[in-house]
């Protein structure tokens, strides 16, 4: 099983990175789990075209029993997925509402019965507490990727990110993979994200064109993927599927080695 956390600012297309990475991967024969880990819910609407998930935390609240069919669904190509959801308004700690979530799903024997070969981890990365920090811990992901752009409040949040998972690391949680340039097309954004990938010790893992193609697609409530899996934008997804393959061992049987800072993922732009 390769457990990967995709972490970014908000509003800076992880959801939609991660969600049309799943979607190929399930196409190429793995059994993918997706889990939204952000209080917004939305890491799976395209998936399930548009349909909200019921949350692991609405139902933690109202305090019946449920079951993991409650909570856990089916998606475009076969996906599962899950949204771990968090407080109401105004009310208590989105962090430790993710923490309850996972530790929930667990305790229920998600991975256990669903077997996945290939788990994602959909998390809002513009605060990096305790509870957002879960998913890196030994258990839940192996592999970090940030996605990022090349706008400073983009690159700000990244750079906070990249350095929790170098904090969480030296306790044998999750490596950072490398970072994943989702195009602004703002000055300077290679040599920025270059720049940002050699001080945080990792490579640039690949690059995400601006494409009003994703754009359409999520207007029907769709991944890419599955609105337009021929072009120059699902090609660009696929290479970054393989690129994320090749660095965190899928096939293998187990994660790939882990380099002595970047954690298995170095390809440069």
């Amino acid at each position: 099983m390769v457990k990967l956390a995709f972490y970014g600012k908000g509003g800076i297309g992880k959801s939609t990175c991660a969600s049309n990475l799943a979607a190929i991967w399930a196409e190429r024969g793995h059994r993918v789990l997706q889990v939204g880990c952000d209080p917004k819910a939305d890491s799976t609407l395209l998936l399930r075209h548009g349909e909200e998930l019921p949350t692991v935390m609405d139902l933690v609240r109202a305090g019946a029993p449920f079951s993991l069919d409650d909570v856990v669904r089916e998606g475009f190509s076969g996906v599962m997925c899950a949204e771990a959801g968090g407080p109401l308004p105004g009310l208590g700690c989105a962090g430790r509402g993710i923490a309850t979530a996972l530790e929930t799903l667990e305790e229920k024997g998600l991975y256990e019965r669903l077997d996945p070969d290939v788990v994602i981890y959909d998390v809002l990365g513009d605060v990096v507490c305790g509870g957002f920090a879960v998913p890196m811990r030994q258990g839940y992901a192996d592999h970090v990727l940030v996605v990022t752009s090349g706008e400073n409040m983009a690159i700000h949040a990244a750079a906070n990110i990249g350095l929790a998972v170098e904090n969480f690391a030296r306790r044998g949680y999750a490596r950072l993979a490398g970072l994943v340039l989702n195009r602004r097309d703002v000055r300077d954004e290679d040599e920025k994200v270059a720049e940002l990938a050699r001080d945080l010790g990792c490579g640039v893992v690949g690059s995400l064109p601006r494409d009003a193609a994703v754009t359409d697609a999520e207007e029907r409530g769709l991944t890419l993927m599955e609105a337009a899996p021929k072009g120059p934008m699902a090609d660009a997804y696929r290479a970054l599927a393989d690129a994320i393959e090749l660095g965190c061992g899928f096939g293998s049987g187990a994660p790939a080695e882990a380099g002595p800072a970047a954690g298995g993922v170095a390809r440069a732009l």
